[in-house]
């Protein structure tokens, strides 16, 4: 029976998906933020998902870090038309729907392009549908869609 002031406050932790790179794996990018100061790790639920598509060529962190690898989508050289996109995207609600929810989005390098795309594509009812609306953002290391459709 304490007073109101003796009791403590619950603080939820934000929940981020996060999304790796090109190539690369969920246990790849968990390695690399695992190296960030412990003190902004703690004020953070990080689920780390690997990408629906298995690699298709060689990835450029053979030899640092240890297979498997995976990509979200693919894409043609100039970066303007995407093979597996709505796959991606399907997959990606699917995790969400089954493990949410989650408040934002990690990414990096590919999974950094794909998280910047997906509130835009949520917000004009293209993707993630079922799910809440996303609410924060971490970018590492991303650039922009080509495509109008996909991009702004």
């Amino acid at each position: 029976m304490g007073s109101e002031g003796d009791e403590k406050r619950i603080i939820k932790k934000p929940r981020f998906l996060c999304l790796h790179g090109f190539r690369t794996s969920a246990e790849i990018l968990k390695k690399q933020v695992n190296k960030w100061p412990q003190s902004v790790i703690e004020k953070l639920d990080l689920v780390f998902l690997d990408a629906p598509f298995p690699c298709q060529g060689k990835s450029d962190v053979e030899g640092i870090f240890d297979p498997p690898y995976y990509e979200w989508f693919q894409f043609n050289k100039e970066f303007t038309e995407y093979t597996n996109f709505d796959e991606c995207l399907q997959y990606i609600e699917n995790y969400m729907i089954k493990h949410g929810p989650f408040d934002g989005l990690l990414g990096f390098s590919q999974g950094a392009i794909l998280s910047t795309a997906l509130p835009n594509l949520q917000e004009k009812g293209v993707a993630l549908t079922k799910v809440p609306k996303v609410k924060f953002l971490m970018i590492i290391g991303g650039a922009k869609f080509r495509s109008p459709s996909v991009g702004w």
